[in-house]
């Protein structure tokens, strides 16, 4: 049996977003908490398994993976027994490619990253007024991609749900979802929550995250 190891800390949403993965696909793992906090990623033995010091890094078999998104993608692509988290069909398959760099490119760098990053390590308590109105239009573009459909990608389960929904919900530390008016993204939210899996692979981690996000007392620019 192959034998993997996972790199990162549950407050992390990328780190979720591949625990989420290997939930989905019952890959038992080792679980090791890198201490970002005590610049733990900068050691020369962290680095040498991930030269760009990141959460989540994957270790299987002395071979070592990073970026959330490469790890989900290899995970299932190796190990699952049908194509249906991340369709083989190259249409379905550009969608959710499209989604999951959505997440990168968007949703977690100019959404997250670039609150969490100041605010955590540069002890930046007042977050640009921008960067809230960045938030709503991500829940707007979720709120139209979700437009006929029940999941992220198509009206099946992929891992670009596992991507995106560890970082929305993350956001919800900054600016909450209107209930009222994201409905499609409510119930979608609601929908994975109802994965027996959601609760140890994501909530868990969303509550860490948001109770560190609450002590920094943060406010945006008016």
């Amino acid at each position: 049996m192959v034998k993997l190891t996972l790199y990162g800390v549950d407050a992390s949403p990328p780190v979720r977003a591949v625990k989420l993965t290997l939930a989905a696909l019952n890959l038992p793992y080792d679980f090791v908490n890198v201490n970002l906090a005590g610049l733990e990623q900068l050691s020369p033995e962290y680095v040498k398994k991930n030269p760009q010091h990141t959460v989540p890094t994957l270790e299987e078999d002395g071979h070592f993976i990073w970026d959330s998104h490469a790890i989900i993608a290899y995970l299932v692509s190796k190990y699952a027994d049908s194509d249906s988290l991340y369709p083989k069909d190259l249409l379905q398959r550009a969608v959710v490619d499209q989604r999951l760099h959505f997440e990168s490119g968007v949703v977690f760098a100019d959404g997250l990253r670039s609150i969490t990053k100041p605010l955590l390590f540069f002890n930046q308590k007042v977050i640009p007024k921008e960067r809230h109105q960045a938030i709503v239009e991500i829940y707007d573009f979720v709120e139209t991609f979700l437009k006929d459909q029940d999941y992220i990608a198509g009206n099946q389960l992929t891992i670009a749900d596992f991507s995106l929904v560890s970082s929305i919900v993350s956001l919800e530390a900054f600016v909450g979802i209107d209930r009222a008016k994201y409905v499609r993204t409510s119930a979608w939210i609601k929908r994975l929550e109802q994965l027996p899996y959601y609760e140890e692979s994501n909530a868990k981690g969303v509550r860490e995250l948001l109770a560190i996000i609450k002590q920094t007392n943060f406010s945006f620019a008016s």
